[in-house]
């Protein structure tokens, strides 16, 4: 089942609760929620306080992207705010096998994120401990960038480790994704479409979740 996460980086910070609603209303499957600390990336976007504030405002899956360094010191915070989903960085965790025992231990759902340089190989050996696979498609820090057409092959790659080991485990995608390159993200084995900047400048969100939500055989 395809899946699709907007990305509020790119929503109307002044007015989070009404944003929130064009979400639900449209047919998305979670909220997409990026923390950003301004040293893992080059960017400081929203933390613990606006986690917990949004989470009385709806049920929607809260699908928690640390881009941060450190993540553990983090992981307790996020979950209590109301994270439903959490995924943290393999770049960023010094004890990732620990840390992703953490968010289970906590109840949560777990993902482990890739930048778009990091190789599939580093999933081996935690590949069965996870629920997810964030995989960039551009280098993480900014809403609105240019979709890295390379990462094509990755998402194979994933989803071939993913077959090769028996394993139910989505492939979320996260950078650039578009009416215009969504067919073949999803062709190369993508199951959880997130989307920021090119949802909410849609004139149609209806129509841009029907697209991204597409059924293909993945």
């Amino acid at each position: 089942m395809i899946k699709f996460a907007p990305s509020i980086l790119s929503a109307d910070f002044s007015n989070l609760g009404e944003e929130i609603k064009k979400i639900e209303v449209v047919g998305a499957d979670y909220i997409h929620i990026d923390v950003m600390d301004g040293q893992f990336v080059p960017n400081i976007s929203i933390g613990i306080p606006v986690v917990k504030s949004l989470r009385n405002l709806t049920s929607l899956i809260f699908d928690v992207h640390l881009m941060i360094k450190n993540p553990s010191q983090f992981i307790e915070a996020f979950g209590e705010a109301g994270s439903d989903i959490i995924t943290i960085h393999q770049e960023a965790s010094i004890h990732l096998q620990k840390d992703v025992s953490r968010i289970r231990n906590l109840g949560k759902k777990v993902g482990v994120a890739l930048n778009p340089a990091t190789s599939i190989n580093t999933l081996e050996w935690i590949l069965e401990e996870i629920d997810m696979v964030l995989l960039m498609t551009v280098n993480p820090g900014f809403g609105g960038q240019e979709f890295l057409s390379f990462m094509i092959k990755k998402i194979q790659l994933c989803k071939n480790l993913i077959e090769r080991k028996n394993l139910k485990v989505d492939i979320q995608v996260d950078g650039g994704i578009n009416i215009d390159n969504v067919d073949a993200v999803l062709d190369a084995g993508a199951n959880v479409i997130v989307a920021g900047s090119a949802f909410f400048k849609a004139k149609n969100k209806k129509d841009f979740v029907d697209k991204m939500k597409q059924t293909k055989v993945v």
